[in-house]
């Protein structure tokens, strides 16, 4: 008995799983919701992104918050690649956020990784000419080891190149002479190693011999200073003494002034009388001695004149 197959339910459930399929794919494609509605925004990389493929997952804070839509090279700057994220909208995505390239266990699946956003930073908005809003990035954690043992590396180099320099030929031989030097010194300081240890307890006996004399010459220092202590004190009376004596010089000074303010003009007086007295005396003198009779008679009156 032959079973009948009904070839029309069969083409229509192949119809519904195929129909099924393609919606599948596309709710994948989409997200995995219909209805989603994304922000895009750029961001620009100055290092490779391999592992980072489209659609890889972009987490804030290790929240999922959207994926990567588009990677393609900078076609102003070959050297940068250009990341487009479609974010969920309403991801509070800041003027100072920051992405980063992470890698994703020990997979090395790579996602992107947005991190910063202060809170009282604004909202990062689309441009005025349309243009999409780009977001800020930093090196990840394998390109600055990579930039650090680049770094590492180019001071092996530098630090090689010196060494080979400093064991040139010449540098060679003039550590190899010095060398030889360092050793004829060792052979004759071995060789006068008595007279060294003689020399090393001579050099011992002058330094006790500097002691005994440095503690008798203490003594003599403490009675020089003492007399350094005395003549100071006499320098001092002697100082007191010539203040004391400027103080009397200044006092005599000030009475001979005031003397002289005072006696000098009797005196002069005194001298200009002396002097009118000596007169006087003097034309007395000649009057006597040209008429003595004048002492005893005193002198005759003058004739008169013609007419008196």
């Amino acid at each position: 008995m032959e079973t009948k197959v009904n070839y029309a339910a069969v083409g229509l459930f192949t119809l519904i799983l195929g129909a099924a399929l393609v919606v599948g794919v596309l709710w994948l494609a989409a997200g995995g919701a219909f209805g989603k509605q994304y922000d895009l925004y750029l961001a620009y990389l100055d290092e490779s992104v391999a592992g980072l493929n489209i659609n890889a997952p972009v987490k804030y804070r290790g929240v999922d918050v959207g994926r990567v839509s588009d990677i393609r090279l900078d076609p102003a700057n070959p050297e940068t690649v250009r990341l487009t994220f479609a974010l969920d909208r309403g991801t509070p995505v800041k003027t100072d956020t920051e992405a980063v390239l992470k890698s994703q266990g020990l997979t090395g699946i790579a996602y992107v990784e947005l991190g910063g956003g202060s809170r009282e930073a604004p909202l990062l908005a689309q441009a005025k000419d349309g243009a999409l809003p780009v977001i800020r990035t930093k090196p990840s954690l394998s390109a600055r080891l990579e930039n650090v043992a680049t770094q590492v590396m180019s001071s092996l180099d530098r630090t090689s190149s010196n060494l080979n320099a400093l064991l040139s030929e010449e540098n060679r031989a003039a550590i190899k002479s010095t060398l030889a030097d360092l050793a004829v010194l060792s052979r004759t300081l071995a060789a006068r190693k008595d007279a060294i240890d003689a020399g090393i307890v001579n050099a011992g006996k002058v330094a006790d011999e500097g002691a005994r004399a440095m503690a008798k010459l203490g003594p003599a220092l403490e009675r020089v200073e003492q007399s350094a202590d005395a003549l100071r004190k006499m320098a001092d009376n002697a100082s007191a003494a010539s203040v004391a004596a400027g103080r009397t010089v200044d006092a005599v000074g000030t009475d001979v002034k005031r003397l002289t303010a005072e006696t000098l003009p009797e005196f002069e007086r005194l001298l200009r009388e002396m002097n009118d007295l000596a007169g006087s005396l003097r034309h007395m003198s000649d009057a006597y001695e040209r008429n003595p009779g004048g002492l005893l008679f005193g002198n005759s009156p003058p004739k008169k004149g013609p007419g008196e």
